[in-house]
């Protein structure tokens, strides 16, 4: 029954009708799937895009593992648990690093920032040296301390990195032996020997300096801010993190390089479902013009309809006939979307059609397309075509028999 059901919408669609009208109807409900199937596919493209280029941003800043503490803003590890966890299979390099907000001033010019201490590793673990935009990485030499500033800090301060007479003062509370008439702020000297960026926004405020200076500032001795590790290849992280979390005790979090930025990704993953489903609505309000083009085609093969059924045909397979051919319309839309939502997907790929805002790191929208989201789509579209098929389907099972009609 199928098979001849199928065979009967296709005439329908296709076959002649007793007016033009029921033609335009019918390929306005084919336009306006295909359009809401390609913007389906667009909208996803683009938020994987996005997604990819950000993570993509996480490689040369976000270590493969951090160990941050629970509760507070430091914890402690001894050597012997240092020791431990770099002799884990699958961990090539360990850093210790001790951050905390600072004042800096430079010049004259004052701006509050976060200075983050970092030991010999850092550069391995992060390999934050790639990300230097102007001069090198140094972070200290014969007992003078250095740092690589990141690009906003360094504009707000109007730092001169060729200028290795006049150094930045960094300025903490005290922290320990607070008593009347002692001085409220601590202050160190650090030179600028480098820019860095982890995007090309003017946001970032970290002095990435030794360690040594940050705990001298922080007058924390073995406390720490984070342990930051770079993994083998064919790490194990599931089997890295349990080790790690066995050896210094619960009081720590270990999160992944993606996770150490949940909050942007998910905010996206909102945008993006967020974009999916008001698209998908209006598809919704696009596909009345299939119940129109359906009850239209039901009225126009009225006769036929009654035919059917008394050569046995039952209200279940009269509404099963309409379902097929508003599936098949459907069907025909969802087709035509792919293509046209795939040639302005290459044309953007490759020529970059819809630019970006000057002054952003990439060009032109980025865009990226998974399978998943043709399955998606697919079920989405196929979904709404068949809520959109019910009421014409069951209207057309209740035509009474009227052979003389």
């Amino acid at each position: 029954m199928s098979n001849i059901n199928f065979s009967i919408a296709k005439r329908y669609l296709f076959g002649k009708k007793s007016t033009n009208l029921i033609n335009i109807i019918t390929g306005i409900s084919i336009f306006g799937i295909a359009v809401g199937t390609a913007a389906l596919i667009l909208i996803l493209s683009v938020f994987n895009g996005l997604e990819n280029v950000l993570t993509s941003l996480f490689n040369p800043y976000n270590p493969d593992l951090k160990v941050t503490p629970i509760e507070g803003k430091f914890f402690s590890v001894s050597d012997s648990q240092l020791k431990e966890i770099s002799a884990i299979d699958g961990i090539q390099s360990v850093s210790r690093t001790l951050e905390e907000v600072c004042l800096f001033e430079y010049k004259g010019s004052q701006e509050i920032g976060i200075i983050k201490g970092v030991d010999e590793g850092y550069v391995n673990v992060t390999r934050l040296d790639t990300s230097i935009r102007y001069g090198r990485y140094r972070l200290s030499d014969n007992g003078v301390f250095y740092g690589v500033v990141e690009e906003g800090i360094r504009n707000k301060l109007a730092l001169n990195i060729d200028n290795s007479l006049t150094p930045i003062m960094a300025f903490m509370p005290m922290r320990k032996n607070k008593s009347a008439g002692t001085k409220e702020f601590i202050s160190k000297s650090l030179y600028p020997s480098g820019v860095f960026s982890k995007t090309h926004e003017d946001s970032g405020q970290y002095v990435i300096t030794s360690i040594d200076l940050a705990r001298a500032l922080l007058q924390q001795e073995s406390q720490l801010s984070t342990l930051e590790l770079k993994l083998s290849e064919d790490a194990n992280e599931t089997s890295i993190k349990k080790a790690i979390a066995e050896i210094i005790g619960p009081s720590v979090i270990i999160k992944n390089k993606y996770e150490q930025d949940s909050q942007t990704l998910k905010m996206i993953a909102i945008e993006k479902w967020i974009g999916f489903l008001i698209t998908g609505l209006t598809l919704f309000l696009i596909a009345f013009n299939l119940v129109g083009a359906l009850w239209m085609i039901v009225l126009d093969k009225k006769k036929d309809m009654t035919i059917f059924k008394s050569f046995g045909y039952t209200n279940q397979n009269i509404r099963n006939l309409i379902m097929t051919l508003g599936l098949l319309i459907t069907t025909i839309g969802i087709i035509l979307g792919f293509i046209v939502g795939l040639s302005l997907y290459f044309a953007q790929k490759e020529f970059g059609l819809i630019g970006m805002p000057d002054g952003l790191m990439i060009e032109a929208y980025p865009v990226q397309l998974k399978l998943s989201d043709f399955i998606i789509v697919t079920l989405s579209v196929f979904v709404i075509g068949l809520l959109a098929s019910l009421l014409p389907s069951f209207k057309a099972s209740s035509l009474p028999i009227d052979l003389k009609s």
